[in-house]
């Protein structure tokens, strides 16, 4: 999305050398979060399920099922897809929880 974006340091002695970034939304600009809602919006809705099985909010996914089974296939299609389009789930953020009544499971990535 940012081709040839560059980021410095700032610390109290000065700003590093330029990065080169090559992964990820540029955080500096107040357009960024709308543009990752509309992307993904777009890039999901092949395959997405309704509300209230999967939730989107910001760079959040929430996705509730009945059985751990049906939770961990659920988040593998979701993972493909966006890996198919370019996109990467950060599984290390995944957590799972599981409801209290209702025996069902949830993630946040």
């Amino acid at each position: 999305m940012y081709t040839g974006a560059t980021t410095v340091v700032r610390t109290v002695y000065g700003n590093s050398n330029g990065l080169e970034v090559k992964v990820g939304m540029h955080q500096g600009s107040a357009l960024s979060p709308l543009l990752f809602v509309i992307v993904i919006e777009a890039l999901s809705r092949e395959y997405r399920v309704t509300l209230p099985w999967e939730l989107l909010h910001a760079d959040d996914l929430v996705v509730i099922a009945e059985t751990k089974d049906d939770l961990i296939k659920t988040l593998n299609e979701w993972k493909d897809n966006m890996d198919n389009k370019g996109m990467k789930v950060n599984m290390n953020k995944t957590k799972v929880e599981n409801g209290s009544n209702t025996g069902c499971c949830k993630t946040a990535m």
